[in-house]
């Protein structure tokens, strides 16, 4: 009997496989290694404007920058009468002499994040950073309405913050979705020793919060 169960336990080695680690094995016809892969992952946000598509208007070009700012956008030729046309609309002045003539535009902006854990508190402002030279005939404005319909007329438009900045996202800010928006240039009618003439550069800021 003995030598018996020593010849059955000799046939049971020969026909096992035998394996020395995951990645080789002996007497079979699969290997199986595992690889770990390790990525750390990070939150990111991007937040760009381009030129406005509204149809039945003309737009201001927004064009990147390679300049102090990301982004130029130029109104081109303006004054307080509404008699320059501009490089895109304008709103001629309700009183001339009395009251703003502006010169204005479309332009989108689109705000994209990714890999937050929670966005219901997000956020798109806008602010004038640099202002025009102090004091000052011409002013940044935005549409007051805060939404993609066309402004109706001048009173359509408030300035834009300078010591505050202005929520123009609305209430719900969706990743990957351009909301459009309208900015512009109000020249007062003012006159004087100090007032603004030839060429004049301000900036806006725009600034995407998620919360």
């Amino acid at each position: 009997m003995k030598r018996i169960t020593l010849a059955v336990f000799a046939s049971l080695l020969t026909t096992a496989s035998t394996t020395f680690a995951a990645t080789q094995a002996a007497n079979t016809n699969t290997v199986a290694p595992t690889l770990n892969v390790t990525a750390t992952i990070q939150k990111a946000v991007s937040l760009t404007l381009a030129t406005g598509t509204t149809g039945g208007i003309s737009h201001c070009a927004v064009v990147a920058s390679a300049g102090p700012s990301d982004y130029t956008m130029n109104f081109g030729t303006v004054d307080a009468l509404g008699i320059n046309a501009g490089n895109c609309n304008k709103f001629n002045p309700v009183t001339p002499g009395t009251t703003n003539a502006v010169y204005w535009t479309d332009y989108q902006i689109t705000p994209v994040f990714t890999s937050h854990t929670a966005t219901s508190g997000t956020t798109v402002t806008a602010q004038v950073t640099t202002d025009f030279v102090a004091p000052h005939n011409i002013l940044i404005v935005r549409d007051t309405a805060n939404s993609s319909t066309v402004p109706a007329g001048a009173a359509s438009f408030s300035a834009m913050g300078t010591g505050a900045a202005d929520n123009i996202g609305g209430a719900a800010v969706a990743s990957g979705t351009a909301l459009t928006r309208f900015i512009g240039v109000a020249v007062t009618p003012a006159n004087g020793a100090t007032v603004l003439q030839g060429a004049q550069t301000a900036t806006v800021t725009f600034t995407l919060t998620v919360q």
